[in-house]
């Protein structure tokens, strides 16, 4: 197990402060408030006073019921009309058609206050809440959840939260003790740590984790305004991460499908590929009208038809931020490092507003979601299926240095897999790891799943890293009111409360991040009536060793798996090093029968003899999802160009990427003009592709390969949003190495014998 185990910095407190109301039955309209330079003034004056009625209230909350309708005491606008008390599920932002309203439900079990924030355009682009609505703790909260409905709301304004709660923050506690002579002596010093893995941040509008679209910058590697960004006033937190929010939801939601349906291809008749939405068209030679949107892959469409693949494969496209990682790339004049594959999700609901040429229109959110819908619709009226990548082991909100920008700021105990002092594990190798068997979490991702189901007609889903999702979640418990009440005096719990209060060391039975034979939430995926039909393809492994291919919990077969060791195979054995590659290679050639047919498990799988031996066995050949290159690694030409990795154009010194590439050059390292290689080189990528497409299981062929792309030997293109990662329609039409026919004849030849 991996912990983070960075110190953790000193923070005071966050406000704690809750929602006014002078009594049980008449809340002050003062909770709501237009923002501008002249209420600002006195913010802290009134905060004052929200946090001492607030006390006021903290004993006396009960369960209150009342309806929907029932006004909550926030005064109307000239926004919207006095509020009402809204419901609490579910969860996001929904119209409630009978009042004319918007009704906003957030979970947020640890939280001491939350405030509803609505944008103009205009005032989210300059960092400031445009209108801030505060939540009352009796009438606007139903359980964990906070909730409120505006009449009459403006439709173009957007919204977020903010969310109010302890942090957690280190004292020194000083330890005295008595000597034999009666005098004080001072002992050793001891840090503690209160309100462990508690991280409320007033000062941060957070993002909805059930938005359905994000506004924030409108175009792809665009910088947003230069901000004062460390002053109170603006929010945000850099001209790469400025505020985001979320549009409201409205009759511009919704979509002429014509009469889509789910193609339901069966799993043993796909033929995947493997795309990135913006390389699949940025390049010039692409000669789209809108390069690098979803709309420029529909102008592509008919190559993906003439191909003869069936299914594409995204990479991510649920909200990133493509300039997380930017910042000039050492060693070059003018090269950024751009977050360029995106598995670093900030929205799961949303789609990459930056990849559609409605956010770079200036458009708003809800065109963002048609033009995503346009594509599923044109992929499946020519016979494709949409497969998406999803990321469900980790966020963008990284450990304990990193950003605040929505599971963190809204109930971190429950979103991430804490130890008992609030380090963040790190099976995801990316600083955090979501929890996702914590009944909250696992709920969250079926409402998700189920949303790209039903509402985009996605087919299928790649879970990265889904091992992940096998492990033990953190548990904490609830304090208690007496907790939350007591303390000795300085706003420290007392000395008779246990200091790391809180943690269950158990939470799931077992110790946190113990692989779970029965993992409730692929159990609940698994079962669920609305993704029964789905693909759902599993990357069996995780950054901390667990390898699951072969064994993966499975349900019944409702699980393929990309096969790791497919890969290596056909790579040690077309290459022609020495050992038992011959029979491994009929074994891949033959579904990998002893992967997924044979119920006995090798000597070395060590999950299959032991939590997953009830899984081993009993699938068949298409539940192998079979793959020679992927995204990450080396491209098919440069399997046959390079003995050793060259990422130098990373700035990283070559340090990063994978070492072990089962690679060979073929006589001469890069680039050649000698003809001896070249042949070798050519014959060496037709026997790779044949024994992909001709082999039972399901292949899987990278974007590029089918003529033969080249990444110059980096095999850690992750950071490059340039001619290395993009498609080159020049070079694929031309096809002077034959190698697109190539594809094209055995795509055509697999799909004549299935």
């Amino acid at each position: 197990m991996k912990l983070e185990t960075g110190a953790i910095s000193v923070r005071a407190r966050c406000s704690s402060a809750a929602l006014l109301g002078s009594s049980c039955r008449k809340p002050l309209t003062s909770s709501i408030r237009k923002v501008d330079t002249v209420s600002q003034a006195s913010a802290s004056t009134a905060l004052t006073a929200r946090v001492s009625t607030r006390n006021a209230f903290k004993n006396r909350i009960v369960h209150v019921d009342m309806p929907a309708s029932q006004p909550s005491g926030q005064a109307a606008s000239a926004a919207f009309a006095d509020a009402l008390r809204g419901r609490s599920t579910p969860l996001g932002a929904t119209v409630l058609q009978e009042q004319a309203a918007v009704n906003f439900a957030l979970y947020s079990a640890g939280s001491t206050g939350v405030s509803l924030c609505l944008f103009t355009d205009t005032d989210l682009r300059n960092g400031k809440v445009t209108y801030e609505v505060d939540l009352h703790n009796i009438y606007n909260k139903t359980g964990d959840v906070w909730h409120i409905a505006l009449p009459q709301l403006d439709s173009t304004l957007m919204y977020g939260f903010r969310v109010k709660g302890d942090h957690e923050e280190e004292v020194v506690v000083d330890h005295c003790t008595m000597d034999t002579f009666d005098s004080m002596q001072s002992a050793e010093d001891t840090v503690t740590i209160v309100n462990p893995g508690q991280r409320y941040n007033d000062k941060a509008v957070i993002i909805d984790p059930y938005a359905r679209s994000i506004v924030g910058r409108h175009q792809y590697g665009q910088l947003a305004q230069d901000l004062n960004y460390k002053h109170d006033s603006v929010l945000g937190i850099a001209a790469t991460w400025p505020q985001m929010a979320a549009p409201l939801p409205s009759k511009e939601d919704w979509f002429d499908w014509e009469g889509d349906r789910p193609l339901n291809i069966p799993l043993d008749q796909l033929i995947i590929y493997e795309l990135h939405v913006r390389g699949f068209t940025r390049h010039p030679s692409a000669n789209v009208t809108a390069p690098g949107t979803y709309l420029g892959l529909v102008e592509k469409l008919d190559y993906l038809q003439a191909l003869g693949v069936n299914a594409i494969e995204l990479l991510p496209i649920q909200e990133f931020n493509e300039l997380e990682y930017y910042q000039l790339i050492p060693g070059t004049d003018s090269n950024y490092r751009y977050n360029y594959w995106g598995y670093s999700t900030i929205g799961f609901f949303a789609p990459m507003a930056r990849y559609s040429q409605a956010a770079a229109e200036g458009r708003g959110g809800h065109d963002v979601v048609k033009e995503f819908k346009t594509m599923v619709k044109e992929c499946h009226r020519r016979g494709i299926e949409v497969l998406m990548d999803v990321v469900f082991n980790h966020t963008a909100e990284g450990n304990e240095r990193g950003p605040t920008l929505s599971f963190r700021g809204l109930d971190n105990r429950v979103y991430y897999m804490l130890a008992p002092e609030g380090q963040y594990y790190n099976y995801s190798g990316c600083g955090n790891t979501f929890n996702c068997n914590h009944p909250v979490v696992r709920k969250f991702i079926l409402d998700c799943l189920r949303y790209w189901v039903v509402e985009m007609h996605v087919d299928g889903f790649r879970f990265d890293l889904a091992s992940i999702l096998t492990r033990a979640h953190s548990q904490w418990h609830k304090p208690s009111q007496s907790q939350t009440n007591s303390s000795n005096g300085n706003g420290l719990p007392s000395m008779a409360e246990d200091l790391d209060q809180g943690i269950m060391e158990e939470g799931a039975g077992v110790p946190t991040g113990t692989p779970l034979t029965d993992p409730p939430v692929i159990e609940m995926i698994s079962e669920d009536p609305v993704l029964r039909n789905c693909k759902l393809i599993a990357e069996a492994w995780d950054c901390d060793g667990l390898n699951q291919v072969g064994a993966f919990p499975h349900y019944g077969g409702q699980w393929a798996e990309w096969n790791g060791h497919f890969r290596d195979t056909i790579r040690q054995f077309v290459k022609g090093t020495e050992g038992p590659w011959a029979a491994a290679f009929a074994q891949a050639m033959s579904g990998s029968p002893g992967l997924y047919s044979q119920t006995e498990p090798a000597e070395g799988e060590w999950w299959a003899n032991n939590g997953g031996r009830k899984w081993k066995g009993g699938r068949a050949p298409a539940h192998s999802i079979n793959f020679v290159t992927a995204h990450d690694g080396f491209s098919l030409a440069d399997l046959t160009a390079y003995n050793e990795k060259h990422n130098e154009a990373n700035g990283e010194d070559n340090r990063d990427g994978e070492s072990h590439n089962l690679s060979w050059n073929c006589g001469e390292e890069g680039e050649t003009k000698t003809p001896s290689v070249l042949r070798l080189r050519s014959r060496q990528i037709r026997n790779m592709a044949a024994a992909l497409l001709l082999s039972h299981g399901v292949p899987m062929i990278q974007m590029g390969d089918d003529y033969g792309h080249s990444k110059g030997g980096n095999n850690n293109t992750y950071c490059h949003d340039s001619e290395l990662n993009w498609f080159n329609w020049e070079q694929a039409g031309q096809d002077e190495t034959g190698y697109a026919r190539f594809f094209r004849c055995l795509v055509n030849l697999r799909s004549a014998l299935l």
